[in-house]
């Protein structure tokens, strides 16, 4: 995918993440707390926004490396990260709404999707050429 195409999903990502988090400390407030489900949905908003913090970094393509060959793990990370958003978070948020509990397993499966994205940010470093300035 381009960083065009990630720099678009950064934005839809974190646009929702802010209006899914003002959603839950006002308009859903009680309803959380009634059901119990206010730290879920919290951590559903805190995972959604770290990750798309991560993709829009990664989106800024050379201007985070000067090697191209070196972005392909990066966009493999954004590209799980969006998943794990989709996943994670968005499973999160339908079981703390009342949302059939089938979903439950879907939650284990964002995190895989977000373990992966970290761990190609971790071959990216492993295969990033030494640079003088980190000796």
């Amino acid at each position: 995918m381009p960083n065009r195409t990630f720099k678009l999903i950064a934005g839809v990502l974190g646009l929702s993440g802010v209006a899914l988090g003002a959603y839950g400390a006002h308009a859903l407030k009680a309803q959380l707390a009634a059901s119990g489900q206010t730290l879920a949905w919290a951590t559903a908003v805190l995972y959604h926004l770290i990750h798309t913090v991560g993709i829009l970094a990664i989106s800024m393509g050379p201007a985070v490396t000067t090697r191209p060959a070196n972005l392909r793990f990066l966009k493999i990370a954004a590209a799980c990260w969006t998943a794990g958003v989709v996943l994670f978070s968005g499973s999160l948020y339908a079981l703390a709404l009342g949302g059939p509990h089938w979903l439950g397993p879907v939650t284990p499966l964002g995190g895989l999707a977000f373990l992966t994205g970290w761990g190609c940010v971790l071959a990216n470093g492993l295969k990033a050429p030494t640079l003088p300035e980190d000796r």
